[in-house]
């Protein structure tokens, strides 16, 4: 009886070494397999500011941060000659960059092309100087990491009557 009982652990001990001859994948392999399964173009975390950070739920968060971003630049650019020297044009579609240490760029895009070069930079020079000590925005978060985000606004600016 003890030979047979010796006889089943000797053939246990040879089966179970077949599960530590397993091959390790590469280490290039296994970092390619996970840069293949991260979607690049979301992030974990939107940009967010102070008056957004109590929300938890992750959309409306998201949404609170983006009527924030138009409506602060809506009343800073609202003050300013530009409703009353460019009637013509009634939105702006203003690109902003987050970058990972929170300071911001803006950069304008226009509607159409009726707009001559001259007044495009009149108007980007408007705008830069009024939005120049923006509020702190925090960055976008990716994986733990804080990461450059940009994204385009469409900005309206109001006629008051």
């Amino acid at each position: 009886m003890k030979k047979i009982i010796q006889l089943l652990f000797l053939l246990l001990a040879i089966q179970s070494c077949q599960y530590f001859e397993k091959q390790v994948p590469d280490e290039q392999e296994l970092l390619e397999q996970e840069l293949k399964k991260i979607n690049w173009d979301e992030v974990d975390e939107f940009p967010s500011v102070l008056q957004c950070d109590t929300i938890k739920d992750a959309e409306i968060k998201r949404q609170c941060f983006f009527d924030y971003m138009a409506q602060t630049i809506q009343e800073r650019i609202g003050i300013d000659t530009l409703r009353f020297e460019y009637p013509e044009i009634d939105t702006i579609n203003v690109k902003i960059t987050v970058n990972p240490d929170s300071s911001l760029q803006f950069e304008t895009q226009y509607p159409n092309d009726s707009i001559a070069l001259a007044d495009k930079t009149k108007i980007d020079s408007i705008l830069t100087s009024r939005l120049s000590d923006f509020p702190k925005v925090e960055p976008a978060i990716k994986r733990g990491v804080k990461v450059k985000t940009q994204f385009v606004l469409p900005v309206i600016i109001k006629m008051e009557k």
